[in-house]
């Protein structure tokens, strides 16, 4: 296991920390982003109306070659985005990065609604058509046939690194975000929340692009309306703190502030790049994830599907992902511990030597001796890596733990002979607990099951979001391997989803970071070197509309 960490953290510098002081991932992202926003004249801005307007199903031709319309191919890519990024991704930008990496979020979507747009005008302009008269689409397409059969490779790579990331950022991430959740406010066990996820996402994804797009369709507005009311309603309960918490916001994104417990960095680069990767794990513009579903859309016009595709930024990010901001900043839970039942088989758990402990280094005993609640030695337990001050055998922390912890089976013994393994005590939240804490908190006025309204979101969001993921998965093996490589590729992908829930989530974020970040870099070589494909599109397409009096 140590192996195994120690080649995670070189990947992950790789990709997201060298160098240091300005990251290849956001130099990439940041600059592309510039770039063709700059070359396609602020066209997120200029055309975000149009955009709705063909959502709304305006130009919907059933006899245009594709397989969905434009509202469930943009239900479909939503599902996929709208989901824990928004829940989980936010809190956890702000545990690490502070409240101020909210800002870097909004950056990485106001640029990335033109990256989405030229990537998926892209899909669609080079999309295929299958056997079985279904499309397939997407930068490893676009790659082989824009940039011709020298950079079949680069296509391949992508593909291969799209197979990884659909196990990780959207499958097994979402999992562990339900299990945490559901973990840490029902007590329920991983395993079984585990055996469920995998079970309903093993259920829809047999049936394909199309049960995919039927069932996306339905569930994506609903949770993410019954989400930003909840938001809403807190922030409209806490309106005297809106204000502040977004000058706090603001203001900490280029003079970052560390909360208590260490949590938020205190580093601008920190804030920065935790912004960004939250940022583009929140919205996926650049990734090259959502072309794959926007290229199964029903048009004949690839810059039609491009500008429905800005819109997903615009909603992920800077409507949902600020109102999950602005609650976690405003309720003040972000930096406060907060009364918890803590699981010590969870991967969230862990055993550490105190900071300034002389044995620091050394090999943890196998059983660790506690006293009214405090260990008797030098080993403290942590949540989310912060230490839990007092523990107690009970909900309601009046009876402190006296007794053994023993790592190997981690079960804890009471001095009276009873069996635990579960403790109780004031611990940090972080991902999406976090997140259910700040609803908890701000509907506390209201309503006393605040959470429940984030467990619920959290379920339908990280099941949508799996659902969408495992199309973009099988195209992905379809391209590298052909048809018969779907269904393997679909079972082994329900395997991950179970495998998601039972292990660390820090672990698991991680390694979704990490096939995130080499999924972008061959993307965004290809969209710089198509980007005069992309203008050209553009001015046509519009040059169109302004000819038949339809624009806007």
């Amino acid at each position: 296991m140590d192996f195994f960490e120690s080649v995670v953290d070189i990947l992950e510098k790789i990709v997201w920390d060298t160098p240091s002081v300005f990251p290849m991932m956001v130099v990439l992202l940041l600059g592309f982003g510039i770039f063709i926003t700059a070359r396609l004249g602020f066209i997120q801005l200029r055309k975000l109306t149009h955009g709705f307007k063909v959502v709304t199903g305006q130009y919907d031709d059933p006899s245009d070659e594709g397989d969905v319309n434009h509202f469930q191919a943009l239900s479909t890519a939503l599902s996929a985005t709208v989901g824990i990024g928004n829940i989980a991704g936010v809190a956890l930008a702000i545990h690490f990065g502070g409240p101020g990496a909210l800002v870097w979020m909004w950056v990485t979507a106001l640029l990335g609604m033109a990256v989405k747009y030229a990537e998926c005008t892209l899909a669609v302009h080079y999309r295929t058509k299958n056997a079985d008269g279904s499309v397939s689409g997407g930068p490893m397409y676009y790659i082989e046939k824009g940039l011709g059969g020298n950079w079949k490779w680069m296509a391949m790579a992508f593909a291969g690194f799209t197979v990884i990331c659909s196990f990780f950022t959207g499958n097994a991430i979402q999992a562990n975000s339900v299990a945490d959740v559901m973990s840490s406010t029902f007590s329920v066990p991983v395993v079984v929340t585990g055996f469920i996820t995998a079970s309903i996402v093993g259920v829809v994804i047999i049936g394909g692009i199309k049960r995919i797009g039927y069932v996306t369709s339905r569930l994506t507005p609903l949770m993410a309306v019954l989400y930003v009311l909840g938001a809403l309603v807190i922030l409209l309960l806490n309106y005297d703190k809106v204000l502040p918490s977004l000058y706090l916001i603001v203001t900490s994104a280029f003079n970052p502030v560390a909360g208590a417990f260490g949590v938020g960095s205190g580093a601008i680069m920190t804030t920065l790049v935790w912004g960004v990767k939250r940022g583009l794990f929140s919205n996926e513009a650049g990734q090259g994830s959502a072309p794959i579903a926007h290229a199964a859309a029903k048009t004949d016009e690839p810059v039609r599907e491009g500008v429905v595709a800005l819109l997903e930024p615009f909603i992920d990010t800077l409507i949902v992902c600020t109102m999950t901001g602005l609650v976690i900043v405003a309720t003040g839970v972000w930096d406060t511990k907060h009364p918890e039942s803590i699981s010590l088989s969870e991967g969230n758990t862990s055993f550490s030597w105190v900071q300034d402990s002389p044995q620091t280094g050394r090999d943890l005993p196998q059983v660790i001796t506690f006293d009214e609640g405090l260990p008797t030695s030098d080993v403290v337990l942590n949540r989310f890596r912060i230490s839990v001050d007092t523990l107690f055998t009970d909900s309601a922390q009046q009876i402190p733990f006296t007794g053994e912890i023993n790592l190997s089976t981690f079960t804890a013994t009471a001095a009276t002979g009873e069996q635990m393994s579960r403790l109780f005590g004031n611990a940090i939240d972080n991902g999406a607990s976090l997140t259910a804490r700040a609803f908890q908190v701000g509907l506390a006025p209201i309503m006393p099951w605040g959470s429940l309204l984030v467990t619920i979101c959290v379920l339908l969001f990280a099941i949508s979001t799996s659902i969408s993921w495992s199309y973009y998965g099988d195209r992905g093996a379809q391209y590298l391997f052909g048809d018969g490589a779907i269904l393997p590729f679909r079972i082994f992908y329900v395997f991950m989803n179970f495998v998601g829930a039972v292990i660390a989530l820090e672990l698991v974020w991680r390694l979704g970071d990490i096939a995130l970040g080499l999924m972008t870099i061959p993307n965004l070589i290809a969209l710089f070197a198509l980007s005069g494909v992309v203008v050209s599109l553009t001015n046509t397409y519009f040059k169109k509309m302004d000819e038949e009096g339809d624009d806007e």
